[in-house]
């Protein structure tokens, strides 16, 4: 089983979102939906920018809360070191994705971090 770090925002890229899930399609795809009242709904945090995999849970959330205390530079160098432009990395996913329905995480180019198992 894989476990994911990410990185959302939104247009202006500011501010960002870094959260922890064991599923990160069905997570993208309830922020781009607004499903859940909070943060990421109010600021429109639609744009999955980063993530990172990996094969324990107890990592993916020291991980997480390493990059949660970062200056916003050091979070912005991250992103920009796999993707420059602040590309929407789940833009082809749409709105039609469905929990369990969505497309395969091997089309997407995922961060395998570094260290993790």
């Amino acid at each position: 089983m894989a476990f994911w770090v990410y990185m959302m925002t939104n247009a202006s890229r500011h501010p960002t979102y870094t959260g922890f899930t064991g599923d990160l399609q069905e997570r993208v795809w309830q922020h781009k939906n607004k499903i859940e009242e909070g943060y990421t709904k109010k600021y429109n945090l639609v744009r999955l920018i980063y993530f990172e995999e990996h094969s324990y849970p107890d990592i993916g959330i020291d991980r997480e809360k390493e990059i949660k205390g970062w200056s916003r530079a050091k979070k912005s160098a991250l992103i920009e070191s796999v993707n420059p432009k602040w590309d929407d990395l789940a833009r082809e996913w749409g709105k039609q994705y469905k929990p369990n329905q969505g497309p395969s995480l091997a089309r997407h180019s995922a961060v395998k971090a570094r260290g993790a198992v």
